[in-house]
């Protein structure tokens, strides 16, 4: 027990100086390692499918589950060259052409798999067949799709990135180690070594660091302003006027905790109000990713997806509460947070026709003065 708790601390140690080390490389490094990440996560769940099935000699199963994954990657990342590259993109009449017609390829690419399938089913396999083609697309869901929204998180700072995964890798050793020292009440079946004790240390410990992260990550804005790409340097840059979510404010502590404070105000950031609710759902929600996980692996009766890392299995056995996780900043974000973006907009605009930017211009004008907005003088 010991001997393994040993081996999983030095690795876990080890793998945070890792992660850091990508940290200061820059958004483009974190970029490459979501990548890395999800091909490895998707490799782990398709082989277990291939290892339950091999004897069944499935046709063409690994090669459209690979050539699925390519698919699906070049619609999403596409996509995201087209939303935050377009500058970059008007500049190249090669990369204008795939821009302008890429869901239409990404989808003749998608059914041009589909075909391939159903060319390869065979009479005695038909069940096992549509069996793996669902298991694909799952995997696909879970993995591609998730990682995509980890992206989008990164663009909106690297703060938004940073704090939710820290938030889960924190609970994640919390709830393990009090666990090990205390943990007496066992949690949930499916995750036998799981224990309440492990489960409210892992909340109160990931609340306060998420607390405490945000407050420094918030003073730099190398972690809070949104990821962009400068086409005249062919950099990504992290320079803004930081928004008031991360500019200092005052705020009246309760009455009730005044008393045992002794405060009766406080001085911080509001993005550590939001740390707070997402450190509460990588203690409270994130875990039922990984019981999630441990009951896909009892159904085919495996210890870990794989033997990538040791002490800590594969690499899916650390990430299955990271995914659940990115989905829930993106809507967190998108519902709570995001705002029109001037920033976006302007590059849109930038890649119109003349006469349709003209065109905006004048509507836009229109609308000014007849709000009262422009002065009488410009209306000539």
């Amino acid at each position: 027990r010991w001997k393994n708790w040993w081996i999983r601390g030095i690795l876990t140690l080890a793998m945070i100086s890792g992660f850091f080390l990508i940290i200061y490389l820059g958004s483009f490094m974190l970029m490459l390692l979501v990548l890395s990440i999800q091909v490895k996560c998707y490799h782990e769940i398709i082989t277990i499918g291939y290892r339950v099935y091999h004897s069944y000699d499935l046709p063409w199963f690994r090669s459209l589950s690979w050539y699925f994954l390519l698919c699906v990657n070049y619609f999403f990342y596409g996509e995201t060259v087209a939303d935050y590259f377009a500058t970059f993109v008007q500049r190249r009449e090669q990369l204008q052409f795939l821009i302008r017609y890429h869901r239409f390829i990404s989808f003749a690419l998608y059914l041009t798999g589909f075909c391939m399938f159903v060319l390869s089913l065979v009479k005695k396999h038909y069940r096992l067949q549509f069996y793996m083609f669902a298991w694909t697309h799952v995997t696909l869901l879970i993995t591609v799709t998730q990682s995509h929204l980890v992206i989008q998180n990164l663009f909106e700072g690297m703060i938004w990135f940073l704090v939710p995964i820290s938030s889960v890798i924190c609970n994640d050793i919390t709830a393990y180690i009090f666990g090990f020292f205390f943990g007496r009440t066992p949690l949930i079946k499916l995750s036998p070594k799981k224990t309440w004790e492990g489960f409210i240390g892992g909340f109160f410990s990931t609340v306060l660091f998420g607390f405490i992260f945000s407050y420094f990550l918030a003073q730099h804005q190398y972690f809070v302003c949104p990821v962009e790409y400068n086409s005249e340097t062919n950099r990504f840059v992290t320079e803004c006027e930081p928004s008031e979510l991360f500019q200092i404010k005052k705020y009246s502590v309760p009455p009730l905790l005044q008393a045992v404070l002794g405060w009766e105000t406080v001085n911080m950031y509001p993005f550590q109000m939001h740390s707070f609710a997402l450190s509460t759902f990588a203690s409270l929600i994130g875990p039922f990713g990984g019981f999630f996980a441990s009951g896909f692996k009892r159904a085919f009766k495996i210890k870990d997806f794989a033997d990538t890392i040791p002490g800590h299995g594969g690499i899916m056995d650390r990430f299955d509460c990271q995914y659940l996780m990115a989905t829930f900043v993106h809507v967190y974000i998108t519902s709570f947070i995001r705002g029109p973006n001037p920033s976006k907009l302007l590059k849109q605009l930038l890649i119109l026709q003349p006469e349709q930017q003209l065109s905006v211009y004048k509507t836009l004008k229109s609308h000014l003065v007849e709000k009262g907005i422009l002065q009488p003088s410009l209306r000539g």
